[in-house]
């Protein structure tokens, strides 16, 4: 296999620190998960995280906020951690995920050097009131059409396993591949105890047609990243989800679950004869 894979790593820089009632986040407060909460992680830290991905390879780099969405605070420390990173590093394709937002919130984001917002849609539209009440499914779309708006990547995706029929994931996807993005994260349901879906409710081939009928709707220049709940899903299986069209993967650990080592992942990559990307299908 030649085929290339693109290499994301997230930073949790303010965490479990979220008052809407998503019933799959245990950085909701409402659910008192046993996770670690912290405000505003130092700038200083977020740059030296940055450089220790980009030395393995890592190209897109999130920096991701608990909570609904933007505000002025979160804004504006979002934007001097990105440009803090950009003076470091030249290379780096940057990932705002940082909840719902408005246009001109997105562009002052995009002027301060994130490339990139990630803003998932989680769940069909039908679907979405039983695993949110807080915020509607409608405000998730039309973050993801402000982000095009102003010409920032759009990358966005969902969460597979919440409960949900095989309709509502036909339903999910259709509405993905109507915003055209330009890089989708399919996540697979990570249980835990505190939440009020206590089970991950997809099978393994299951999520292996998602994954190849998300494939087929994107095409081969865009980037279909396998996320959250892959090592549950994957670990030790991961070139049927390549096979199956994905061509990405985020590295090390997750917002409030680890992943495998980074070093781990890598040698997985190598042992299956897969190079890691140096370029951004299809991103500015």
């Amino acid at each position: 296999m030649s085929k290339e894979i693109f290499l994301c790593a997230i930073n949790n820089i303010l965490s479990g620190t979220c008052a809407e009632d998503c019933s799959f986040c245990t950085q909701s407060v409402r659910y008192h998960a046993d996770i670690e909460r912290y405000n505003y992680k130092p700038i200083e830290q977020i740059v030296k995280e940055a450089k220790l991905a980009k030395e393995i390879g890592t190209l897109g780099y999130c920096l991701v906020t608990s909570g609904k969405g933007l505000n002025d605070k979160k804004t504006e420390y979002i934007a001097t951690a990105a440009k803090a990173i950009k003076k470091e590093i030249d290379s780096i394709h940057l990932i705002g995920c940082n909840g719902i937002a408005n246009i001109e919130q997105l562009r002052y984001l995009k002027d301060s050097g994130i490339d990139s917002y990630n803003h998932n849609l989680e769940t069909s539209s039908s679907y979405y009131q039983q695993i949110c009440t807080t915020h509607s499914w409608e405000e998730r779309y039309e973050t993801c059409l402000n982000a095009k708006s102003v010409g920032l990547s759009l990358c966005t995706g969902g969460i597979f396993g919440m409960g949900e029929s095989n309709e509502d994931r036909i339903e999910l996807m259709r509405a993905i591949l109507s915003l055209e993005p330009d890089a989708v994260p399919l996540n697979f349901y990570h249980p835990n105890p505190a939440l009020p879906i206590k089970s991950r409710d997809i099978t393994f081939d299951e999520a292996v047609n998602v994954i190849s009928k998300m494939h087929k709707g994107l095409g081969d220049n865009k980037i279909l990243m396998i996320a959250g709940g892959r090592e549950l899903l994957f670990g030790g299986n991961e070139k049927v989800m390549f096979d199956a069209g994905a061509n990405a993967i985020v590295i090390g650990d997750y917002l409030t679950t680890y992943g495998d080592a980074p070093q781990s992942d890598i040698e997985m990559l190598n042992k299956l004869g897969l190079k890691i990307a140096i370029n951004c299908p299809g991103h500015n």
